[in-house]
């Protein structure tokens, strides 16, 4: 769909609802008029001292639409105050120009195009609005369904319980093992098959200790304590026994862990997964596994490229339960290459029976890099997908499970989202502050991206490592590095706390 813009420079807003409405059309810009018969829409801002006003219009399979919203121009005080009312408004119009001109109903996210939904509703209940008009504001504002306003306010709640947990001088750990045992047909991350990179593995190892060792003296210095870890990837345990104990054994004597409260490794896939490994995890006293199986059924796993079975996830979950590690997660994708609705209630049934603590419940999101972005064969319609995870919300609330915490992605079946369920008193706490941007998170690794988090502010401040293992090793220097800016960043943010704290005095 040719996009024209006018007034404003807004782009990626209008992008991100243009494919969340119209998920067949991508943008494209041009310096001259469409045809009749192209697909194009027009956006266009107008600010006078009384009002700012967004005009969208949209043509579209012989079809015109139009519509407007405004705001006050009296409420445009400047900065992201004023980025959030022009794009909210530039959004909605964009939306009610689309409505008449889809199939379907309108998409369960309304208006709404950002990754983080429960983050509008946390912002909303902290500047002082109830629940009920929270609940409001999403559903007559953003035009979100009723079922994914009381989702976002679920997610809401706990995320500001996680908030109230931390303290000023806590932050989160991340470590990157960007290795799998084969890449998946939906995955698009940078990881390294291991039968192909096996020489990449032992140096990528040791540098991994290198920047854990040159990073743990900066919190020292800043004056930080880690409150959560977590071991991702790729797959962490595609690592031997050996090679797991060497880098938890290098994380223990580089950081003080005392006032630890999460430690989570992603096994992840069930053919990594064994007893050694597990034993060496429990004996490091980490708390949190993840067995992954996306779906319990044998084709689905094998036009998604896994090279084990629905019985070995079985297997992998009764060796991590007989480790003593207490949490266990287990993650599912709705709208999988060859699956149906009916085969997606027989996974979640099975996992149900296993009873672990947590259950992700992903939608599938076509991801650029992925076999599935380049082929989108077999694949489940977004009425479908949508079919399924109305089933697992019934069937985990009535198992006991809440809502936890929630995301979104662009190219994302049904433009819905993905959801952490768990047992009450079970929360991942970890996945909370990195969606919720609750705090710093420093990561290592390749791939890894810090996030310097002023909570007061919202500021963040991005520090990425390279993504492949061998342009990580060769610019490791580099990388220790610029860690270095964490000081610094949090040493700030203490002053100015101090500060506002003998103000209050």
């Amino acid at each position: 769909m040719k996009l024209y813009l006018s007034g404003h420079n807004y782009q990626y807003a209008l992008e991100q609802s243009l494919l969340s409405l119209f998920p067949d059309q991508r943008p494209v810009y041009a310096d001259t008029p469409p045809a009749p018969e192209e697909a194009a829409a027009w956006s266009t801002l107008t600010v006078t001292e009384s009002l700012a006003t967004a005009h969208a219009k949209i043509q579209l399979g012989g079809r015109t639409s139009s519509a407007r919203f405004s705001c006050p121009a009296a409420n445009l005080t400047g900065g992201l105050v004023t980025d959030r009312l022009l794009q909210r408004i530039l959004k909605q119009s964009f939306y009610q120009a689309a409505l008449p001109l889809r199939d379907g109903p309108p998409p369960p996210w309304g208006a709404l195009t950002g990754i983080r939904p429960a983050k509008l509703a946390s912002r909303a209940l902290e500047s002082g609005m109830s629940e009920a008009e929270t609940h409001t504001l999403f559903r007559e504002t953003y035009f979100v369904s009723e079922s994914r306003t009381r989702l976002a306010l679920d997610a809401a709640r706990a995320g500001l319980a996680a908030k109230a947990s931390l303290n000023p001088d806590e932050i989160s750990l991340y470590i990157g093992i960007p290795f799998c045992p084969t890449r998946c047909a939906y995955c698009s991350f940078v990881s390294a098959d291991v039968q192909k990179a096996l020489k990449l593995v032992e140096p990528y190892l040791e540098g991994l200790c290198r920047e854990i060792t040159a990073a743990a003296p900066l919190l020292r210095e800043a004056g930080l304590s880690l409150r959560t870890i977590y071991i991702g990837g790729g797959t962490p345990t595609t690592l031997s026994a050996g090679q797991l104990d060497r880098l938890l054994t290098q994380v223990e004597k580089s950081f003080d862990l005392s006032r630890l409260t999460e430690y989570t490794v992603e096994a992840g896939r069930p053919d990594t997964i064994t007893a050694e490994k597990l034993a060496v995890l429990a004996a490091h006293n980490v708390d949190r596994v993840s067995v992954n199986p996306q779906s319990m059924e044998d084709h689905v796993l094998a036009a998604m490229g896994r090279d084990h079975r629905a019985e070995d996830i079985v297997t992998a979950y009764d060796i991590v339960r007989a480790s003593g590690v207490p949490m266990v997660n287990m993650d599912l994708i709705a709208g999988l290459p060859r699956d149906t609705v009916d085969g997606f209630r027989y996974t979640l049934d099975r996992v149900l029976e296993m009873a672990p603590e947590n259950i992700t419940v992903h939608t599938l999101a076509l991801k650029k890099g992925s076999q599935l972005m380049l082929e989108r064969q077999g694949l489940p319609s977004g009425e479908d997908t949508a079919a399924m995870l109305d089933y697992a919300w019934d069937r985990l609330r009535g198992a006991g499970y809440l809502p936890y915490y929630l995301y979104r992605q662009k190219y994302m079946s049904g433009a819905l989202e993905n959801i952490g369920w768990c047992k009450p008193g079970c929360e991942g706490l970890y996945n909370i502050c990195i969606m919720e941007e609750l705090h710093t998170i420093l990561a290592l690794g390749g791939g890894g991206s810090t996030k310097l988090t002023d909570p007061g502010t919202g500021k963040i401040v991005r520090i990425t490592n390279p993504k492949y293992p061998h342009v990580y090793l060769e610019r490791l220097d580099q990388v220790c590095a610029n860690k270095a800016q964490l000081v610094p960043f949090h040493l700030a943010l203490r002053s100015r706390e101090a500060g506002d704290s003998s103000s209050r005095r």
